[in-house]
């Protein structure tokens, strides 16, 4: 059960696993809503009982979601970190890129896949066209404190691509633009140790 900006990644992890019997990707804009998105994950996990040994919720606290493992009925591990960018990165380098802009907008790639168009419905930015406001008149309020975007590169699919797409993103909102690498490291070690604690109740 994850984010549907870590598709591609979970995929890529999971591949031919006789031991992951289902997947569920959530869009990924239910990070806007905190309280419907804890109550949607909940649901789908428990949804679940019965069914399997043990759940990955395929995200991190994003806000409102420290604790999950502790109040669905069936046994999970989820990611640590503050968000997906943090799980790429690990939060020492996170900071540290942090510290080197503290303006940054970080694209992954599946938020660089999602482009200009998501982030206007995912914050309603469209919603006063009606009045005349074009929705890139808020995303220039919006992205005013931003000095750079940086792609944080997962070593999944075609990296040239998703890069494009994240400097066309930084273009749009005339910000200079940064790439580098993250790894899967921190996701890999998540669905490893929900394997396991599979296998325990299985046991």
């Amino acid at each position: 059960m994850a984010c549907d900006i870590f598709k591609r990644e979970i995929e890529h992890l999971t591949a031919d696993d006789p031991d992951i019997v289902h997947r569920e990707y959530l869009e990924f804009a239910l990070h806007v809503y905190p309280e419907e998105m804890r109550r949607t994950v909940i649901e789908k996990v428990n949804a679940l009982e019965g069914q399997v040994d043990a759940v990955f919720i395929g995200y991190a606290t994003c806000q409102k979601l420290a604790g999950l493992p502790q109040e669905v009925r069936v046994p999970s591990i989820m990611l640590e970190g503050d968000d997906c960018v943090s799980v790429l990165l690990g939060p020492l380098e996170y900071a540290q890129e942090k510290a080197v802009c503290t303006g940054t907008w970080f694209a992954t790639p599946g938020w660089a896949e999602q482009g200009m168009n998501a982030i206007i419905k995912e914050l309603h930015l469209d919603s006063a066209v009606d009045q005349g406001y074009d929705p890139m008149y808020f995303v220039d309020m919006l992205f005013e404190s931003y000095k750079r975007c940086l792609y944080v590169d997962s070593g999944v699919g075609d990296r040239e691509h998703f890069e494009n797409l994240s400097r066309e993103f930084a273009a749009q909102i005339r910000l200079p633009h940064d790439s580098r690498c993250g790894n899967l490291d921190r996701l890999a070690g998540a669905i490893g140790d929900t394997k396991r604690l599979a296998s325990s109740k299985a046991v």
